[in-house]
């Protein structure tokens, strides 16, 4: 672990800002990995697909607690940490509501608002949900990146980026997907629409990073927040996603590797 914060400083510098920059390019570039596996793998099966976001729901789990929300409670306490879980969970469920959601990050089924016009205006419109609710489902998660930098503690950061940047990959691939099987085009686009996604955690992490590095008394707000967003997309989200198609076993025992997966690598790396 000392030799990987030494090579992530070597290539940031001490300015928590540009650590947020590369630690959001980082967990973009495994988001990107996961949407290029559209290219070989032309078909994975509904099964292999729900065991991946298990795998990532698990990750995400773990990551929340060990990376977010303990360390929160240690430099803040209790209290500013549950306030920023209420208030990330409370901005995903609005936006959910506000943006009318579809849920197509595996089999390209929709559930929207019916769209006026015809057909070509239904299809436009739901390549916009499509777009906005993927985007939505990332933020939480560039943000955590973020954050963590700016709150100066690199390993636990470095931590977190790793976690998350692992679970961006079966994520990319289920947008890459969801993409082509609802018609927006060949492999390579449906790679490039599932990069794309992914694209907003950049500018997240950045900005996590220079709030929290501002305003250090936000540092324990911003972290429930982050994590109360996470746990919101797991449970709204990724969970019925996976226990969607009958292979809720398998997607369980995915999240249990994902949760294993991360405390080791949690112990490994602290």
């Amino acid at each position: 672990m000392p030799d990987l914060v030494e090579l992530f400083l070597r290539v940031s510098g001490p300015n928590p800002v540009v650590q947020g920059l590369v630690g959001g390019l980082v967990i973009t570039f495994f988001n990107l990995l996961g949407a290029l596996a559209i290219v070989v793998w032309r078909r994975p099966s509904e099964r292999s697909l729900d065991v991946a976001l298990g795998f990532a729901a698990g990750v995400m789990l773990t990551a929340s607690f060990t990376s977010l929300i303990l360390p929160g409670i240690e430099v803040g306490g209790l209290w500013p940490v549950v306030v920023g879980m209420i208030l990330g969970a409370l901005v995903l469920d609005r936006a959910d509501v506000w943006v009318p959601h579809i849920h197509v990050l595996v089999t390209g089924r929709r559930r929207a608002d019916a769209a006026p016009g015809g057909a070509g205006d239904r299809r436009l419109a739901g390549v916009i949900l499509f777009i906005v609710a993927i985007t939505l489902h990332n933020m939480p998660e560039g943000l955590a990146v973020g954050v963590a930098f700016g709150g100066g503690a690199v390993r636990d950061a470095i931590t977190l980026m790793l976690a998350i940047g692992l679970q961006n990959v079966p994520e990319g691939l289920a947008v890459a997907v969801a993409a082509r099987n609802a018609g927006m085009g060949g492999r390579w686009y449906a790679a490039f629409t599932g990069f794309r996604a992914g694209l907003v955690e950049v500018p997240l992490a950045v900005f996590g990073a220079w709030a929290v590095a501002q305003a250090a008394p936000l540092l324990p707000y911003a972290m429930g927040f982050a994590a109360g967003g996470m746990l919101f997309v797991i449970s709204d989200e990724i969970i019925p996603e996976t226990h969607a198609r009958g292979h809720e076993r398998l997607a369980t025992l995915g999240t249990m590797i994902g949760v294993l997966v991360m405390l080791v690598l949690d112990v490994a790396l602290g």
